[in-house]
């Protein structure tokens, strides 16, 4: 197992949901990302989905104490250094690419990339990656496809991201090659806009005790 894979695991493993979060308005980031670090979720990825994102990160990273804060949605090298500089501790790309890999190897911030069939699982493990986000789960099959892909690549691990919800999240955290997965329901958009901290804390909280 590679430096990188093993710097991802400590930051990711004993956390079993990790939050994907779209900041709509960059003031809530640090509240929210408080919320669900006093949840037991400190931890989180925060999408580059928005024309705020990466403000979001730095201001996570600044003021924070204690949180763990990725960048999600990272599609090429310009993105992912971006990222990095922002203060992002880990990158999520829903997909892989040489591109990506390239970057990845000359940064000190490990990558979580998608992948999703054999080929692309090869592809990451060939480049010393072991832990691999699984997306989009659901709709690629989700539990049986996972449970499949246990034997043959029984070295790799994943965080299944993409339909998972506080219903399934329990059935994907029982699988032995899941150490996490990846969901929104934490942070619902309704409540991020009314500023229901308490209730976000809440729902992190139990979202903390999954699969133990």
């Amino acid at each position: 197992m590679s430096a990188k894979t093993e710097k991802l695991l400590s930051l990711l493993n004993g956390q079993p949901v990790v939050p994907v979060l779209k900041i709509a308005n960059v003031a809530d980031a640090v509240p929210l990302a408080r919320a669900l670090a006093r949840g037991g979720l400190p931890a989180i990825e925060i999408t580059l989905r928005t024309a705020d994102a990466l403000e979001a990160i730095r201001r996570v990273a600044g003021e924070v104490e204690g949180a763990i804060v990725g960048a999600g949605t990272i599609l090429d090298a310009r993105q992912f250094d971006e990222a990095a500089a922002a203060g992002s501790k880990f990158i999520v790309s829903p997909g892989i690419t040489n591109e990506l890999l390239a970057a990845a190897k000359d940064s000190p911030v490990p990558l979580l990339p998608g992948a999703i069939t054999p080929g692309e699982i090869m592809a990451a493990r060939e480049a010393g990656l072991r832990f691999l986000k699984f997306f989009p789960a659901e709709q690629s099959g989700g539990i049986a496809s996972l449970k499949a892909f246990a034997s043959p690549l029984a070295d790799v691990k994943f965080c299944p991201t993409g339909g998972i919800t506080g219903k399934n999240a329990a059935d994907y955290l029982s699988l032995p090659n899941v150490i996490c997965v990846g969901g929104s329901w934490v942070a619902p958009d309704d409540m991020v806009k009314a500023g229901r901290w308490d209730e976000i804390e809440a729902l992190a909280r139990a979202a903390s005790q999954l699969g133990r």
